[in-house]
This record gives structure tokens, C-alpha cells and sequence, in this order.
């Protein structure tokens, strides 16, 4: 498999270090708010790339961090009148609401900033005891000029770097040796959390968080690290820095990054009001449509939502919903038989297909390109009364093969209740009798009820409206 390297700006071949085992590290939300559609589009990536991963035959272990202390997190707390702990464990919850909703699996691991401040601590003390970190005041700061590859994940010139880093001395601290130097260990301020340290009274600076936990749960350089763009700098490029100096070897190998989201080709903005929540997108529309809307363009790729984007992907999903239903109802009603060499044939072009394009970078969008080609050709298969069991019970393995990969497809088809069945009955039983004046009353009464029915080779459809 292929990934794209940010490091390299290079597709690289994934070589995991141990072997069939992949360790991907991805860095989670702070959870100061529900996540917004660009949270989505990033953990729908990643847990596709994971499903993958697994399909291939890989042994994966997932890891995503929460940051739950943040000037945030502790700002909205202190509005609401409650702590900041409370505050981040009821977005956590409602993390997991939202997440669950768009399908995406629980990580192996999910570490918290606060469940980790002795891991954070023991690091901060190498960085001190090794020359790239000291004390000023209550705060501890990295040495960034003691690091010679600072900048090798953004490629930017440390000229550069030092520009953009001297206009947030301000808001940094005054007690910076350099400019580009940053916390890695904060000093208590009033009315905020602290833990003890030999510090004094303090909290963890941002970037040592992720630092700590992933070299604590892989000990060693992980396979992948994982985040959006927006992430490259300068939260990655500090995790590099302080955990290369402090553990004294790469902390991962491939380097990828999801593309940023616009709004109808603007960025996304609360200013600009046109900032969505996963929850309200949900409310909308559901939370289906809007895991296939986020993998219908590949995840290195800028993608920009519009009204007209999420109508399409609910027509898409439509489409889809709408073949395993009359492939379903084609198996119930096939004559018996071995699958033949045609549809087998076919279902295994397809897989190569689907497998060729998510090799090459996760591209997804080329993945359900295959996935709508087995679907003309499933439609086609059940159309035919000719088809045999076998070969339809193959084409349905295959459907479900490749949507579970991607994750979509995922909400149970809605159980019609009996007296809905018994309605359609009785109209079957009508029609037989050539009673299309009673057929049609009854149709009438099963639409007002909200629910469709339609007439095939197979058999009688019934669905919610």
C-alpha cells in the first residue's frame, strides 16, 4: 500500500515495524464543543484507513487522544459555572454520540491529557536533563534552535518560522530565550486547573501531550501519525521535535495529513457563518449520508461542502440502500444453484479494483467508483430471471464486503410494522382479483402512513417514505 508522506512529499510504500502490526497514532479533538464537519471528515479518514487496513490482513492498533484541558475547555467551564473536567467529559460523551453516529469505531485507545500528567512529567524532565528544554519562572520551554531539523515536517525556513513566531511572544510569554521556542509545561493561572510538578502549581503545554502519550502506548517509532493539514505546524512539528530529542529516534515513519474543508468555497468560519456541527448536519440529514459525502473525495484533496454536495450523497446512499433491497428480495425468490463462473468472475474484478484504488493513498473516491460499478452490475444480475441463488448470494458478499470497508451502508433498513405487510398483502391479493379500484385505495392508505410500495419481477418492495 502506498501512502502519501508529508515528510517526504512522496508516496511511500507502508513497511510497518513489526511485521502484519501497524501502530497509528491520530490526534483527537479538544473537547471544548461538538465536532464540526472538518472533525468529521478527518476520523471518517482514519477509521477508513484503518477498516482497510484490517481488510488487508493487518493487525492494527488505533490510537486517538482527547485533549481535555485547553484555555477553551476552561474559558467555556468557567462561563458555564461548572468545572473544566465536567466540561470536557460531557463533550466526550457527546464526542462519542456524534462519532458513533458517522460510524467510526472506538479506538483501541483513547488517552486523555489528564490521565497522563506523570508520563507528560517524565518527559519534560528528559527534555531539562538533556539541554533541550529549561525552567523560566513557572513555565518550562523547548529549545527549538537546539534541534537542527526543526521545521523538516512544514519544509519551512526557519527564517520564516521565527517571523511568524515572534508575533506570538505577546500571548506566549515574555521569558522565551527565542522566539520559536514553546511550552511544553504552563504555570498555573488563577481560576485554572493545575497538577504539582517540580515546577510549581502548572498544566501541560499542547503539544507534549501527544508527545508523551504515543511514545508511552508504542514504545518505538510508530508506522503512522495521522491528522488534518492544519496540524503540520506547529502542533507536529513540536511533537517531532520534543520526542525525537527526548526518546532518541524518529517518532513515526509515514506522516499523513487529511485536506482542510470549505463551505461553499469558503473556509469554514464562525465569523463567516458557516460553521457546521456534525450534530446539526445529522439532524438534517442523518449521520449517513454525511460519512459517504466526506469519503467521496480522497482525503489528501481540499473538499468543499455545499447544500448540492449533501443532496448528492443522499441520492448516492439512496442508490445504494435501493440495491441491497432488490438484491435481497432477487435472493429470496432465485432458483437454486452454484454461483457461476460469470458472477464470480465479475464480484473478483470488482474487488481488484476497489483494493488497486485504496492501495494508491486511500483513494476513496476511486473505491466507490468500483463500489457503484458492482452496483449497475448487481442491478443488472437481479433483473434477469435467469440469475441463479449462488451467483446473487456472491454479488451480495462482495456489496457487503466493500461498504463495510468504507464504513457506509451502515443504519439498519427501518422494520416495516405487520399491519403495513398485511396492507400489501391484501393489495397483492387485489391486484391478483383484478381489483385495481381496492388496490389503489389500498396503496393510498399504506402512503399515508409513510411508507412506499413498489411492484418488481421479485416482488413487492415496501420502505419508509
Amino acid at each position: 500500500m502506498l501512502l502519501y508522506n508529508t515528510m517526504t512529499r512522496k508516496k511511500e510504500e507502508l513497511r510497518p515495524v513489526n511485521g502484519k502490526k501497524v501502530n497509528i497514532y491520530v490526534c483527537g479533538p479538544t473537547v471544548y464543543n461538538y465536532i464540526h464537519v472538518g472533525n468529521a471528515r478527518q476520523l471518517c479518514v482514519f477509521d477508513t484507513l484503518r477498516r482497510y487496513l484490517k481488510y488487508r490482513g493487518y493487525d492494527v492498533c488505533y490510537i486517538q487522544n482527547f485533549t481535555d484541558v485547553d484555555d477553551k475547555i476552561i474559558r467555556i467551564a468557567n462561563e458555564k459555572g461548572i468545572s473544566s473536567s465536567d466540561h470536557a467529559e460531557a463533550m466526550i460523551k457527546e464526542y462519542f454520540t456524534d462519532a458513533r453516529g458517522l460510524n467510526v469505531t472506538d479506538a483501541d485507545i483513547h488517552p486523555k491529557a489528564t490521565e497522563s500528567i506523570d508520563m507528560i512529567l517524565d518527559m519534560v524532565k528528559k527534555l531539562i536533563d538533556k539541554g533541550y528544554a529549561y525552567q523560566a519562572g513557572g513555565d518550562v520551554y523547548f529549545s527549538a534552535n537546539k534541534y537542527a531539523e526543526y521545521g523538516k515536517l512544514s519544509h519551512m525556513p526557519l527564517d520564516d518560522l521565527r517571523a511568524g513566531a515572534s508575533e506570538r511572544v505577546g500571548q506566549e510569554g515574555e521569558q522565551k530565550r527565542d522566539p520559536m521556542d514553546f511550552a511544553v509545561w504552563k504555570a498555573a493561572k488563577e481560576g485554572e486547573p493545575y497538577w504539582d510538578s517540580p515546577y510549581g502549581h502548572g498544566r501541560p503545554g499542547w503539544h507534549i501531550e501527544c508527545s508523551a502519550m504515543s511514545s508511552h502506548f508504542v514504545n518505538g517509532t510508530l508506522d503512522i501519525h495521522g491528522g488534518g493539514a492544519d496540524l503540520i505546524f506547529p502542533h507536529h512539528e513540536n511533537e517531532i521535535a520534543q520526542s525525537e530529542c527526548a526518546n532518541g529516534y524518529p517518532l513515526a515513519n509515514i506522516w499523513m495529513h487529511g485536506g482542510m474543508l470549505n463551505v461553499d468555497n469558503r473556509k469554514m468560519s464562525k465569523s463567516k457563518g458557516n460553521f457546521f456541527l456534525v450534530r446539526e448536519l445529522s439532524e438534517r440529514f442523518g449521520y449517513e449520508p454525511v460519512r459517504l459525502m466526506l469519503l467521496q473525495v480522497q482525503y489528501r484533496v481540499q473538499l468543499n461542502y455545499t447544500e448540492e454536495v449533501m443532496e448528492s450523497a443522499l441520492a448516492s446512499l439512496t442508490r445504494l440502500k435501493n440495491c441491497r433491497t432488490s438484491l435481497k428480495n432477487a435472493i429470496s425468490a432465485a432458483k437454486e444453484g452454484e454461483a457461476e463462473e460469470a458472477a464470480l468472475k465479475t464480484c473478483e474484478n470488482r474487488k481488484q479494483q476497489f483494493i488497486k484504488a485504496m492501495d494508491d493513498d486511500l483513494n476513496t473516491a476511486d473505491g466507490i467508483t468500483a463500489v457503484f460499478e458492482l452496483v449497475r452490475e448487481i442491478n443488472t444480475a437481479v433483473s434477469c430471471q435467469e440469475t441463479v441463488k449462488g451467483s446473487l448470494e456472491a454479488f451480495e458478499k462482495t456489496f457487503d464486503e466493500l461498504t463495510g470497508v468504507l464504513g457506509i451502508l451502515y443504519e439498519k433498513e427501518t422494520e416495516i410494522p405487520a399491519h403495513i405487510i398485511e396492507l400489501a398483502e391484501k393489495r397483492t391479493e387485489a391486484r391478483k382479483n383484478r381489483d385495481f379500484t381496492l388496490a389503489d385505495s389500498i396503496r393510498d392508505q399504506i402512503i399515508a402512513e409513510g411508507y412506499i410500495i413498489e411492484e418488481t419481477r421479485q416482488g413487492t418492495n415496501i420502505k419508509k417514505a
